[in-house]
């Protein structure tokens, strides 16, 4: 919960400094597209995907959809954005703001992951064959 209250504030950090929202074609397309993985995370992972802890939900270990491809869309889906913004705004403070926010981030995937190998013992190999946030390298 901790690493979320963290996340928030340095979201709302760059939002308050206006460095979130991408400047050009390009920032603004990884945007879109970011959102774009957010929901189509969201709607493969159902309503279950809306918790504020890192803990894993009942149901089965979802890998369907992005999870085929990537073990934390959703996850990713906020540093696409996150960082497509920084890229348009770069700047000391954005740029502050943007590692620690991944570094909240990262403390929510490794504790959602441990959490979901004690949930789910298949976890274990889905995590072996499937990218954490970048498909294909990370």
């Amino acid at each position: 919960m901790a690493a979320l209250a963290g996340l928030v504030v340095y979201l709302l950090f760059l939002y308050l400094n206006h460095s979130i929202f991408g400047a050009g074609p390009a920032t603004i397309a990884i945007q879109v597209l970011a959102a774009v993985l957010m929901i189509w995370a969201r709607i493969t992972f159902g309503m279950r995907s809306f918790h504020a802890a890192a803990s894993p939900t009942r149901g089965g270990l979802v890998r369907s959809g992005p999870y085929r491809y990537i073990r934390h869309p959703i996850y990713a889906a906020i540093l696409y954005f996150l960082w497509a913004g920084i890229a348009a705004h770069p700047w000391w403070g954005s740029l502050t703001a943007g590692l620690l926010a991944s570094a909240m981030l990262a403390v929510r995937m490794a504790a959602e992951e441990k959490l979901l190998i004690l949930t789910y013992p298949e976890y274990a190999e889905y995590a072996r064959t499937t990218a954490r946030v970048l498909p294909f390298f990370l």
